[in-house]
């Protein structure tokens, strides 16, 4: 096997476990928003007799945190985002594969930095021992989750960096 065949299969692999994770995150959310609708439902109901759910703000901020964080990857991988078109496509092409670049080089540094803040935010919580109001659950491990997130979309946009003008991922 050739060194370009083995490159090409590398590479393979990697976009394969990197779609899996995307898809794995993307059911994180999805079952996030599924869950704090439930939880905000049962609350709602339960109140009505008097009896609300302890600590339905505490969930409902947490798995909010996470579903958010959880759905960057694949909101990323489908290039879902906002992007200023009409300014974008009034450049020339070459302009327009630098600019690209020039954005994608700093988007991946800012959530990079953003993924080690997380961690240190984490590490602070845990160091302190914070926990939620109400029910008294460690959350010192949610900017651990967020910081996973965000290093996946730091992957994803070398991905698109890489493979320039197709998504990753089709919506």
């Amino acid at each position: 096997m050739g060194f370009l065949q083995v490159a090409r299969r590398v590479q393979d692999i990697y976009t394969h476990v990197l779609k899996a994770i995307v898809y794995f995150l993307a059911g994180v959310a999805g079952f996030g928003l599924l869950s704090m609708m439930g939880i905000t439902c049962i609350d709602v109901i339960l109140r009505i007799f008097r009896h609300p759910l302890i600590g339905a703000f505490d969930v409902v901020k947490i798995v909010g945190a996470l579903t958010i964080s959880a759905a960057l990857p694949y909101t990323t991988a489908v290039k879902g985002h906002v992007a200023i078109e009409y300014f974008y496509h009034k450049l020339s092409r070459r302009a327009r594969v630098v600019v690209d670049v020039l954005i994608r080089l700093m988007i991946m540094t800012l959530i990079g930095l953003l993924t080690r803040q997380c961690i240190v935010y984490g590490q602070s919580l845990k160091a302190v021992g914070q926990v939620t109001p109400t029910l008294q659950l460690s959350v010192f491990w949610v900017p651990y989750v967020m910081a996973f997130s965000c290093a996946v979309v730091v992957l994803v946009v070398l991905h698109n960096l890489l493979h320039p003008g197709k998504e990753m991922i089709k919506p």
